[in-house]
């Protein structure tokens, strides 16, 4: 077997992100068909089958994708993971923070997104604690 053949798919950790979009795909897809929307489900199984493909078919040439799914990342990649983790609590936090505020201003609870909201602030709370005693 060739040497690049053998480094793509004697890696699990490369297929660990595209498999976790299909696993997700197939849960949309069985909890909305158990919730009477199968067209629902069938798209959101859709929209992310086509993201785990974009992401098997990228790993093969993108060296960035390549490096933080390896086993052991070097120290950049391990930072550029961090950060966009990172971003990506911002960007949900401040989306709950809104869909809260929106539900408030509708004459609503806005109940489940201030558990969301309250549950990012206390675990962002707890990680700066755990931190800055580990650091």
């Amino acid at each position: 077997m060739p040497m690049r053949a053998l480094r793509t798919t004697g890696n699990p950790a490369r297929w660990s992100v595209p498999g976790f979009f299909l696993a997700l795909g197939g849960a949309c897809l069985v909890a909305a068909t158990f919730g009477g929307r199968l067209a629902l489900g069938l798209v959101a199984f859709g929209i992310l089958a086509v993201c785990g493909l974009a992401l098997v078919l990228l790993g093969r040439r993108n060296e960035t994708y390549q490096g933080l799914t390896e086993k052991a990342p070097d120290e950049r990649f391990a930072r550029i993971s961090g950060r966009a983790w990172a971003g990506t609590g911002v960007v949900l936090t401040a989306g709950n923070l809104y869909a809260f505020i929106g539900e408030l201003a509708s004459g609503r609870s806005g109940d489940p997104y201030f558990w969301f909201v309250a549950i990012a602030a206390i675990s962002y709370i707890a990680f700066v604690a755990f931190w800055s005693r580990r650091t």
